[in-house]
């Protein structure tokens, strides 16, 4: 009797161990406090702007947008790309997937121009089908190409285009459902991945990450990061020549970073949840509204960086950011699944 106490006692204190670890580190008791130097110039109506990606050169937004309370889509959902004029402060959203008649609820996207031409990538995920979308835009044009897919498209979140023929992308999950699936969401199960595509060959190269989510590449110096927001931290890699992956550190952000965007500077800048419960309610529909942060990373060197605040809200104005990308004084922030999406203008500073 005197052992079953015992081990009675033993499972009870493992469980409230496990369940304290889940409130401490999701950011349940973080205090969430309005701050921004800056103000909104626009709110625009479009839902489910995830993932913004811009042309600095031609002054332009393409936003993902996907009208729907939870991601992967179990449903036919029609979602779309958007064009944004940068130039003009109307910025109002054109639709450039108008035509486009499959089923398509895009998530995470990538950009890059070659020659005159912008290829775009975008994650879908339709009726628990996950693909990768090609297109070409020409001007305000946007064709589709072809839908890749492949066995190791788990649970795709974000993408980062190389050139023609190469990306990177990563899982966000190792499992769809059950047991496992629980764990890696709420005990931060560290066993999701980013995969490299060379054109031919899909290829794990990296793995051992707590919900894999938003990627990106520092092309000067041959680094890429991986937002981890589980574990509220940026992994970072040194890119080796034959594009496999050297883990340089893990940069602690304190808070469920998610896409990550460059500046002109080459400052990281990255939509963020402060608090993952609350917004894993709010994805469910339990709660209204989901607060949502920004922040900057200056990354010069391993254990040589420095992380701001710039941006942190109760959700009122907009929930659940995802995403943050500079264009001069603007910041266009996105989310996963507000009715509009925000355009903030920052206040000059003296420093």
């Amino acid at each position: 009797m005197k052992l079953l106490k015992r081990v009675l006692l033993i499972l009870l204190l493992g469980l409230l161990i496990f369940v304290a670890n889940i409130f401490i580190s999701t950011g349940f008791f973080r205090t969430i406090e309005n701050k921004f130097n800056g103000e909104i110039i626009k709110k625009i109506n479009l839902p489910g702007a995830e993932d913004i990606v811009i042309s600095r050169k031609d002054s332009f937004a393409i936003i993902s947008s996907t009208n729907g309370r939870a991601l992967p889509s179990t449903n036919k959902e029609y979602g779309g790309l958007y064009y944004l004029d940068l130039k003009n402060d109307n910025y109002k959203p054109i639709s450039l997937t108008a035509d486009f008649k499959k089923p398509f609820a895009p998530h995470g996207i990538s950009m890059i121009k070659i020659d005159s031409i912008y290829k775009i990538l975008a994650i879908s995920h339709t009726e628990n089908s996950h693909s990768i979308e090609v297109f070409e835009l020409n001007g305000k044009k946007l064709k589709h190409r072809k839908t890749l897919k492949h066995p190791t498209m788990i649970s795709p979140n974000d993408i980062k285009i190389i050139d023609e023929h190469r990306f990177y992308f990563t899982n966000d999950h190792k499992y769809t459902k059950g047991m496992m699936r629980f764990l890696e969401d709420y005990g931060g199960l560290s066993i999701s991945n980013v995969m490299y595509y060379d054109g031919e060959n899909y290829t794990e190269v990296a793995d051992g990450i707590s919900y894999a989510n938003g990627i990106n590449i520092d092309e000067k110096r041959k680094l890429l990061f991986v937002a981890s927001p589980r574990k509220f931290l940026v992994k970072v890699f040194k890119i080796k020549d034959d594009n496999s992956l050297e883990f340089i550190e893990n940069i602690d952000c304190k808070t469920g970073v998610d896409n990550i965007e460059f500046d002109v500077d080459g400052n990281l800048w990255i939509g963020s949840h402060p608090n993952l419960i609350h917004f894993a309610e709010y994805a469910k529909g339990n709660k209204k509204t989901s607060p949502s942060e920004i922040i900057k990373i200056n990354y010069i060197d391993k254990k040589d960086y420095t992380i701001e605040q710039v941006y942190m809200e109760d959700g009122t104005e907009m929930s659940a950011s995802t995403v943050a990308v500079t264009f001069g004084n603007l910041i266009l922030t996105g989310n996963v699944m507000d009715k509009h999406f925000l355009i903030l203008k920052k206040h000059p500073t003296n420093n």
